[in-house]
């Protein structure tokens, strides 16, 4: 996803080169990027890949997890693209803990239930019941909503499809268990206009 995001970046700071649009852009003490802002007259682009915690998603670290350093697959992350009223933010952030997974998982099916129903899945089915929340949101990658990879792992999901938080868990070899938290805001699809909910 990190790669994705830098492809993306890498082109509209060309295209705000050429508009002649503002481009601000913080470094880290290594040099790498931790902060990239691209305004455009239309609208713009803001990587943060600085301060991202799990409470900027709305949800606890679970007690004695580690947030995730040095790790490029696994960076925390905080991308909005907005373009008129057009919205995309994705904020990500991943820790480890020395508990076993069943407890951690259990720990954030607690929590999430703060956003609604909670689903769990694994490689885009469900597992057990419910099979969706209220408003919509499934395992499934229907290709007109996005689905996050997290390794394979079971994943937690509350929300909408427009609106997501999702927990996801990686296979560990470690002993470890490693977990992400994404908090998932799609732009809208038209589903308004239909008279149904996102």
């Amino acid at each position: 996803m990190m790669r994705k995001t830098a492809c993306l970046l890498a082109a509209l700071i060309a295209i705000a080169g050429i508009a002649g649009c503002r481009v601000n852009v913080d470094k880290g003490s290594n040099g790498e990027n931790k902060k990239v802002q691209v305004d455009t007259p239309f609208g713009g682009v803001h990587v943060n890949t600085d301060t991202v915690t799990a409470s900027d998603l709305g949800l606890p670290v679970y007690p004695g997890a580690t947030q995730v350093q040095n790790d490029d697959n696994n960076k925390s992350a905080d991308v909005h693209l907005g373009f008129g009223e057009w919205q995309l933010r994705v904020r990500v952030v991943s820790y480890t803990s020395p508990d076993p997974q069943d407890k951690v998982v259990a720990f954030y099916k607690q929590e999430l239930g703060r956003y609604g129903q909670v689903i769990t899945c694994q490689d885009n089915n469900p597992i057990g019941t419910p099979t969706q929340t209220p408003e919509g949101l499934t395992c499934a990658d229907d290709r007109k909503h996005t689905n996050v990879n997290m390794g394979g792992g079971i994943q937690l999901k509350a929300g909408s499809k427009r609106h997501q938080h999702i927990v996801g868990f990686e296979k560990s070899k470690s002993g470890q268990t490693r977990f992400s938290m994404v908090a998932l805001d799609l732009p809208a699809d038209g589903s308004a206009a239909t008279g149904t909910s996102d």
